[in-house]
């Protein structure tokens, strides 16, 4: 129902702007109220571990949330088994995305603003409800 153009206002309206985002994609910020903190550090520790690194042309910092499902891609079809396993994905998803991603979809769907985003997060929502009780099935 949204044009191209539509969409791209409210991605601008959402998360851009001259200051703060009305919302945040980033998940130091939802697990310690401020940008670039610890969560972040942890983050780069184990995607170091991962052999995995931030590309210096990116503007984002490593928790943005699509930074972490392309993690999680990288860990569900990398060629790599030592790095590419079940168990790699169920921590990281554990340690990385469970604990903030539906309160950045709560924030989504809650703003008053948000029509193509706040749909986007009720999939997102529903996907991460996949995965998690995947992963409990592992247990």
């Amino acid at each position: 129902e949204m044009t191209d153009a539509a969409i791209q206002s409210e991605y601008n309206t959402l998360f851009g702007g001259m200051s703060k985002p009305e919302v945040y994609l980033y998940g130091s910020h939802f697990l310690s109220g401020f940008l670039n903190e610890k969560p972040l550090a942890r983050l780069r520790t184990e995607l170091a571990n991962l052999g995995l690194a931030r590309d210096d042309s990116m503007s984002e910092t490593e928790d943005h949330v699509a930074y972490l499902c392309e993690v999680m891609r990288y860990l569900i079809a990398g060629e790599d088994v030592a790095v590419a396993n079940l168990t790699r994905q169920s921590e990281f998803f554990a340690n990385h995305l469970q604990p903030w991603v539906l309160l950045m979809c709560d924030d989504l769907q809650q703003h008053p603003k948000a029509r193509f985003y706040a749909a986007r997060a009720e999939l997102t929502r529903a996907f991460m409800g996949v995965e998690a009780q995947g992963f409990d099935m592992l247990d």
